[in-house]
């Protein structure tokens, strides 16, 4: 519980901080240019590419389940009862768990699904590194002539080291990791395996959440356009994958707060204001949060929301008992 609070302050102290020292009337200038139909059209783009993260999750769930495959639109509801989630739990992979909760209790697998659901998110996080790469060795002409040769070192430095390390990680015995880390590290290590045991899978759900991740990358260029942010579209698949990867970080509540402030300091070397990358990043939360009331109200059009209901407040209430 203490820790969750502290999540909840650091988020609104990040903000709180940012719009004391931002020139507010620049803020309210660049929100002004959020238009309802450009809002809209983030939304539904939010959402088809989610359908695309229905198939990424189904295809590595169904892959570990075997005989017991997910059904499409068991996927698609329990997909959508986890974007709902991710506006009522303290973390945001707080979907990840819920949907998983729910479809380990449809296919009677839950050790599957939670294993499946363990590679998806391992296979989003290598997405990510990739765009940010990728990114950042297109995005280095952007800069003064010392930060090209910069970047591709620690692009390089940052993908050496990741492979120099996993054969040691995967190696290591499971008796010789802090007790308290030892089932994660057993559940990832076993995920890893499957992935590899179903590589037509795994190359599919890779595929999928590459173009996921370019996608949202689009769609932020394109609102940051609006917001009258012009820069390359390379430095967007450098800045907004860093950033989602700071959100992600279990400091804050759901990334609220450290990403949108981690947005507005990268563009900033761009010569961005600081006022308009806040701005961008604020408004594609409140796409996110659209996106999780629609997905809501989908699962409650099944007539299913007294079940969503129970299993967020089942969660809910055992993640305050273990953060107490």
């Amino acid at each position: 519980m203490v820790k969750r609070w502290l999540k909840i302050l650091v988020s609104f102290g990040v903000l709180g901080l940012l719009f004391v020292l931002l020139p507010w009337q620049q803020v309210t200038e660049t929100w002004h240019n959020v238009s309802l139909s450009i809002w809209t059209a983030m939304l539904a783009g939010f959402i088809i590419v989610h359908l695309l993260g229905v198939i990424k999750w189904r295809t590595i769930i169904n892959a570990n389940a075997g005989r017991a495959p997910l059904h499409l639109l068991d996927a698609v509801r329990f997909y959508a009862a986890g974007l709902f989630a991710n506006l009522c739990l303290p973390s945001i992979v707080g979907g990840d768990v819920l949907r998983a909760a729910l479809a380990g209790k449809r296919i009677g697998q839950p050790e599957a699904v939670v294993l499946g659901g363990l590679a998806d998110r391992m296979i989003d996080t290598l997405a990510i590194g990739v765009l940010v790469a990728v990114g950042g060795l297109l995005a280095g002409g952007s800069l003064s002539g010392w930060s090209t040769p910069f970047i591709l070192l620690v692009c390089l430095t940052t993908v050496g080291i990741g492979v120099m390390m996993l054969p040691l990680i995967l190696r290591r015995p499971l008796n010789r990791w802090p007790a308290q880390y030892r089932r994660r590290v057993g559940r990832a290590l076993v995920s890893l395996r499957r992935l590899w045991q179903s590589p037509r899978a795994t190359f599919s759900a890779f595929t999928f959440a590459l173009v996921m991740q370019s996608s949202f990358v689009l769609l932020n260029a394109w609102l940051g356009f609006s917001l009258g942010i012009d820069v390359p579209l390379a430095v967007w698949f450098l800045v907004w994958p860093l950033a989602k990867a700071a959100g992600l970080l279990p400091v804050s509540l759901g990334g609220l707060g450290v990403r949108d402030a981690t947005l507005a300091a990268l563009l900033v070397p761009f010569g961005v204001p600081l006022a308009q990358g806040l701005v961008a990043s604020l408004a594609w939360t409140t796409v996110m949060i659209g996106g999780g009331l629609l997905g809501g109200l989908f699962w409650w059009m099944l007539g299913r929301s007294p079940e969503v209901g129970r299993e967020v407040l089942s969660l809910s209430g055992s993640s305050h008992r273990s953060h107490g």
